[in-house]
């Protein structure tokens, strides 16, 4: 049975001083919970793991949202809806608030200057409005900075 926990858990004690906050994107969070992709898990859970430990993870709905229809439907040993519900639920604290029409327009002008597809560009909006520093995400060009956040590719040798 496939453990829907590797990655999550329960935050400890927040630390002193000021953290770089980090936006998970999501197919970090789907190589988490997807024990077939080999090194790609690995490295994502422990990521994910030192975001908890370290509570500085961000991500949104629209992550969750990807993160549920594909780990159920397109990976290759898919969790079971019950199994991805608890990991959506677990990742709930890490939520920025909710979407808003002004986060639409900077998505909006993100996309244009940016070179984007409007849903990547949305969720740069969004990573930028949390004040995460860094987007970590393989879908984009990593070391490129957008709208004040700088993407890392957490998977680039």
């Amino acid at each position: 049975m496939r453990d829907s926990r590797s990655a999550a858990g329960s935050p400890p004690a927040a630390t002193s001083g000021t953290i770089d906050k980090s936006f998970v994107d999501t197919n970090v969070l789907i190589y988490a919970h997807d024990l077939d992709a080999g090194h790609k898990h690995a490295t994502a859970a422990a990521l994910l793991r030192t975001l908890w430990a370290e509570r500085t993870g961000l991500l949104s709905t629209q992550v969750l949202q990807e993160f549920y229809v594909n780990a159920t439907r397109k990976i290759k040993t898919p969790l079971t809806k019950p199994a991805a519900r608890r990991v959506v639920s677990a990742y709930t604290p890490w939520c920025v608030e909710g979407l808003t029409p002004a986060d639409i327009a900077t998505a909006f002008q993100i996309e244009d200057d940016a070179q984007l597809g409007f849903w990547d560009a949305l969720i740069v909006a969004l990573a930028a409005r949390s004040g995460a520093r860094y987007l970590l995400s393989e879908d984009l060009n990593t070391g490129q900075t957008i709208a004040g956040v700088t993407i890392r590719n957490p998977f680039a040798d």
